[in-house]
């Protein structure tokens, strides 16, 4: 879960980029997106390109509008967007819980794509900012609140192989007391929040595995639990984030971060 993960895709005239690192996880494609209704453990950002604009419907509310959305976790929702798109994936107690979703206008939407290092898609071969970029959602809606130290500690190794039960183990708790306590600090289901760090782990694998490889490495039973998962998730497959089966004029480059600064790259409305 420490390392950073980026890879990026140009095939066509499509282009995709997907970088991760333990506190927030981005994902940007030149194409439009439709999402099916989903509820994502963690804190969403949609920030279109290119004066575009994104909707998201809620059940029960109107249909909301605007060039950038922020969604709660565990808000149940549609999404879709004709424009390009960059969409951030933030843990939910890094920043403020807020009401949403959260309209952003054009000037956020601009803030945000600058501190990401993308704004545009004509190329993903330009650096990406993970640390900035989750900065600047901290000073849109606040910091969030800090975790207790056992739980973070059983955050940090979600994706490990382990059931949670020896994971409280470890930290000195019962596993009916870890789950109550991870509960009450982060507002999500412990194991909810594993399924989202072993989806988070197949997408990473995407670029150089089929989905079934990437499914197994990640610590799912098959590939169909991880599509489950990804509807359940992301309101969408896996094999639509990636554009790689069967096709040979695909350029793929994973590349490690520079340790500081701006990194060289190569997180899903």
């Amino acid at each position: 879960m420490g390392d950073t993960r980026l890879w990026r895709i140009e095939q066509s005239d499509r282009r995709v980029l997907f970088a991760s690192d333990p506190r927030v996880t981005l994902f940007a494609d030149s194409g439009a997106a439709t999402v099916t209704g989903h509820r994502h453990p963690v804190v969403k950002v949609v920030l279109t390109l290119g004066g575009g604009w994104v909707t998201a419907r809620v059940p029960g509310r109107p249909p909301l509008r605007a060039p950038g959305l922020l969604v709660p976790h565990q808000v149940p929702h549609e999404c879709e967007t004709p424009s390009p798109y960059v969409a951030l994936f933030l843990e939910p107690w890094a920043v403020r819980e807020v009401a949403g979703p959260l309209p952003l206008d054009a000037p956020t939407v601009a803030r945000l794509l600058s501190a990401s290092g993308i704004t545009s898609l004509d190329s993903v071969d330009g650096p990406v900012d993970l640390d900035s970029v989750r900065l600047e959602v901290e000073r849109l809606v606040g910091r969030g609140r800090g975790v207790d130290p056992r739980v973070a500690l059983v955050l940090s190794r979600l994706a490990e192989p382990g059931d949670l039960d020896a994971r409280a183990v470890e930290v000195g708790l019962s596993g009916p007391r870890l789950r109550a306590l991870a509960r009450e600090e982060l507002g999500v289901p412990l194991a909810r929040l594993r399924l989202w760090a072993r989806l988070r782990a197949a997408v990473a694998d995407l670029a150089d595995h089929r989905v079934a490889r990437a499914a197994a490495d990640a610590g799912f039973a098959d590939q169909a639990h991880l599509t489950r998962t990804a509807r359940s998730l992301l309101g969408r497959t896996p094999s639509s984030l990636c554009p790689s089966s069967g096709h040979r004029s695909l350029r793929r480059s994973p590349v490690s971060p520079e340790p500081s600064g701006r990194r060289a790259g190569t997180g899903v409305v």
